[in-house]
């Protein structure tokens, strides 16, 4: 049967977005047949990404529509949304009508403090992987996890695994084998450095201390947050 609705997908961005977390999966899902695509942040002005890339937001909280899809990044900032709010408020309300609710990286984690990813598995960035378990979330380390509506990817470039599967699911497979195709997605990393389980222990550790601070910063946060959640669901 030919697919004549089209999905709305609503991305989230906000200032200090780690900007690949979106830029990748957008690329995949804008290119995906009866799919539109959409940047949405609280207003309509650009917003700079943790490395300065600057994204200009094509719809407002306000204006945005029920979304079909919704996906959320992460970043540095993404600790700071942890407790807004305006947020957190307008992903549940997205949620509550969307079909998937996704992220990639640590936009798991702004899920899980809108209480949208208690009972469900996740995954998250490596460095951040330990902070889900506070939010009753079974974490998977794996690239990209599925359970029920809800498809979360790992750190970063894994958007662009998290985003063929979300293709498949909306799609089949063969359309999201097209798309891997066309963009000829064939990774073939020049070293073998790209996560824990295969980078040297050193390095792993230099990583690891050099992220400290800010580690330190989004575990104080997630914990409160985590705390706050459970006291209300009492």
């Amino acid at each position: 049967m030919t697919q004549t609705k089209t999905t709305r997908i609503g991305m989230l961005v906000f200032p200090k977005i780690t900007a690949l977390d979106i830029l990748g999966p957008f690329e995949v899902l804008a290119r995906t047949p009866n799919c539109s695509a959409q940047l949405v942040w609280k207003d309509t002005s650009p917003v700079h990404g943790d490395t300065g890339l600057r994204l200009l937001p094509d719809v407002d909280f306000a204006n945005a529509p029920q979304f079909d899809v919704v996906v959320v990044p992460g970043g540095p900032g993404q600790t700071d949304l942890m407790e807004d709010e305006e947020v957190l408020r307008f992903l549940r309300t997205q949620a509550a009508g969307a079909q998937l609710v996704t992220s990639i990286c640590t936009g798991s984690l702004l899920l899980a403090a809108a209480g949208l990813l208690t009972g469900y598995k996740s995954t998250c960035h490596w460095l951040s992987m330990d902070q889900l378990e506070q939010f009753g979330v079974q974490t998977v380390p794996e690239r990209v996890v599925v359970d029920r509506n809800r498809i979360t990817g790992a750190g970063v470039t894994s958007g662009l695994d998290f985003a063929f599967t979300v293709v498949a699911t909306l799609r089949g497979e063969d359309v999201a084998k097209s798309i891997q195709l066309m963009m000829e997605y064939d990774p073939a990393p020049p070293f073998e450095s790209g996560h824990p389980r295969v980078a040297a222990p050193a390095l792993v550790e230099q990583v690891r201390a050099s992220a400290s601070a800010m580690l330190d910063r989004r575990r104080a946060v997630s914990s409160r947050v985590a705390q706050q959640l459970k006291a209300s669901s009492r």
